[in-house]
């Protein structure tokens, strides 16, 4: 299964966890957050990137799953009300942590906060089926000049 997420060329590694808290994981689960598709990939870029838009520095790694790793799943009809304020994670981050904890697989499977109707995975870097991750194969972001306009100018 192939997995993507959108990353700084400055970051250089696209495996790396850095710890920091979000919607699936309190401050230091070292989670890797990947989603579904490229175009998903590249909407939870740009929602977070607010006014910050993109150019040539940013790439798309392309993270494939090993065929053999479980995969656990969130269904959004089972988060609680309010899982996909972008103001309160608090709802998110004990069932995240929980996985995360428990080691039970390697990946996650989440709602999209951005949209809703697709997935993200989220990876446990403690996990022992990491290692079986191949080294990402990378490739330049080329976004519409028109988004990084829209961007700059604060309004999506």
């Amino acid at each position: 299964m192939l997995a993507f997420r959108i990353l700084h060329k400055k970051y250089g590694d696209p495996l790396f966890c850095p710890g920091i808290e979000g919607r699936w994981n309190s401050s230091g689960k070292k989670v890797l957050y990947c989603s579904e598709s490229i175009p998903l990939a590249f909407m939870e870029s740009m929602i977070r990137r607010q006014g910050v838009g993109f150019n040539h520095d940013f790439l798309i790694a392309h993270i494939e799953i090993p065929e053999t790793a479980v995969i656990k799943s969130l269904m959004a009809a089972d988060l609680p009300k309010g899982w996909n304020d972008p103001r309160d994670y608090t709802k998110c981050q004990p069932l995240a942590d929980a996985w995360y904890d428990s080691q039970e697989s390697l990946v996650l499977k989440v709602p999209s906060a951005v949209l809703g109707q697709c997935n993200n995975y989220l990876l446990n870097s403690l996990h022992p089926d990491f290692g079986k991750i191949k080294p990402p194969v990378t490739t330049p972001l080329m976004p519409d000049p028109r988004i990084d306009e829209i961007l700059r100018r604060g309004r999506l």
